[in-house]
């Protein structure tokens, strides 16, 4: 049986009808930006134990062999909750919690100290691979490991001493840089240790978090069980700010289990400067690949402050403009702009970020004798429509008529004439538009015209 490519497993392609080679170049062409992006980039990805007790860390393998290759510095934080309950019930101990916090006796550090270090043990035997035929061929991934964590006892809360449960209390930042210097992987266990020679008992998300803003992180990626955040709805939030997260923890609506551990962590990541943290699901195969390298991801992103950015062009956005435009110039959809009278023009234009991107755009044109304007080229790139950025662009162009004091708005346009009259907009006579665009008016276009009154 033929199995078709795909961008995310790398599955070699037999015969394929549904994606074809121009489709891999379309698809090759659209990663790049976010390859030369993270290159050099630090990012802290934690998984809990279940990942490798139920196989899934070999595909999580090839995933991270790639980030690598690609010259992305990696520290891993593994968990080991799953393994840990085992070696207690194999030795008839009480797992016990207070508070939600495992409580750490001495025989129950001496079940996490064998579980952990078994866990370690996988995790490197299985990133030590290099099988011919597989995503890890050549794969020269060198995994460093150490104290770089001191911990702190938690100590009593509310008259329960959790003895040798800890939290964080330094991670040694030079001596992990040193490593991911030297092309290295960090791998973090949760566990940490004292000065005076004692080891404790820690969290997987303690250890992320902590490790992620002491890096001072380009990401923090947790692995968990569902697919991300979702409102009351049951819709993934693709994103939200810290404000938003924080905002939702507040209120009484129950959360799942993982997003009520991860989603305070994630606040607390960014609040204290990693720019963006990312909760996806650990059951989705290449789900980091599909989150980090397409437009709108598989999970949530929590970020401090929004990602969106409505801005007046620059000489500089000339060339995202031109991809936004290009497209639908050649279906017929805009007139075409050479490069040189857009930028010419460029002061017309306002564009629409994304995280950096440019994904809208918007152009204003006055005819100052009449009062009125031309709404000129807005347009959203195809995998952000229908998410409300055409209508952001269209009341900016709108209210900066207005504050001009314009008293009409027009439009030609041969496919969207619908939209702009759900906005207000009336069909018109190319009779009622200004003399000067009356007399450039292309009649081999037959553009509809569209009037609103400011």
């Amino acid at each position: 049986m033929s199995q078709e490519f795909s961008p995310i497993t790398g599955l070699t392609p037999t015969v394929s009808p549904t994606f074809t080679p121009i489709d891999f170049v379309a698809w090759f062409r659209s990663v790049a930006p976010y390859i030369h992006a993270f290159r050099g980039r630090t990012f802290v990805v934690a998984f809990g134990g279940e990942m490798v007790a139920d196989g899934k860390f070999v595909e999580l393998t090839h995933d991270l062999n790639l980030l690598s290759s690609l010259g992305v510095r990696l520290v891993l934080v593994h968990g080991a909750r799953p393994q840990i309950e085992q070696h207690l019930a194999r030795n008839n101990l009480d797992d016990r919690y207070h508070q939600g916090i495992r409580l750490t006796d001495e025989q129950t550090m001496q079940c996490v100290k064998e579980a952990v270090g078994r866990v370690r043990v996988e995790i490197e035997a299985l990133l030590s691979m290099g099988l011919v035929n597989s995503p890890m061929a050549n794969a020269d991934i060198r995994v460093a490991g150490g104290n770089f964590i001191t911990a702190q006892p938690m100590g009593i809360i509310n008259g329960v001493d959790l003895l040798h449960t800890g939290s964080v209390r330094k991670v040694d930042v030079s001596a992990i840089k040193n490593r991911l210097t030297h092309n290295e992987v960090v791998l973090l266990s949760p566990l940490g240790y004292s000065p005076t020679g004692e080891v404790f008992n820690l969290t997987l998300e303690d250890v992320a978090t902590q490790t992620a803003i002491a890096l001072d992180a380009d990401k923090l990626i947790f692995l968990m069980d569902t697919d991300g955040v979702q409102d009351k709805s049951g819709n993934l939030l693709r994103d939200l700010t810290a404000a938003e997260a924080s905002n939702m923890l507040t209120k009484k609506n129950k959360l799942p289990e993982d997003v009520s551990l991860f989603l305070p962590c994630a606040v607390r990541a960014c609040e204290a400067g990693v720019a963006r943290t990312h909760l996806i699901s650990r059951h989705v195969e290449g789900a980091i690949l599909q989150e980090l390298f397409s437009d709108t991801g598989i999970g949530s992103m929590v970020v401090e402050s929004s990602l969106n950015i409505l801005r007046d062009a620059t000489i500089a956005d000339v060339g995202g403009i031109l991809q936004l435009l290009q497209p639908l110039e050649a279906e017929g959809v805009l007139v075409r702009r050479g490069r040189e009278r857009l930028e010419q023009e460029i002061g017309r234009f306002v564009v629409l970020e994304y995280d950096h991107r440019i994904i809208g755009c918007a152009a204003l044109y006055p005819f100052d004798d009449e009062l009125a304007a031309e709404l000129a080229c807005l347009a959203v790139q195809p995998s952000y429509r229908n998410q409300g950025y055409g209508d952001a662009l269209f009341k900016h162009m709108l209210a900066l008529a207005q504050a001009q004091g314009l008293h009409k708005l027009f439009v030609l346009t041969t496919r969207t004439a619908h939209w702009f009259l759900e906005r207000g907009f009336k069909e018109a006579d190319v009779s009622q538009l200004p003399a000067q665009k009356k007399a450039l008016y292309n009649y081999q276009r037959r553009s509809k015209v569209c009037v609103r009154d400011l």
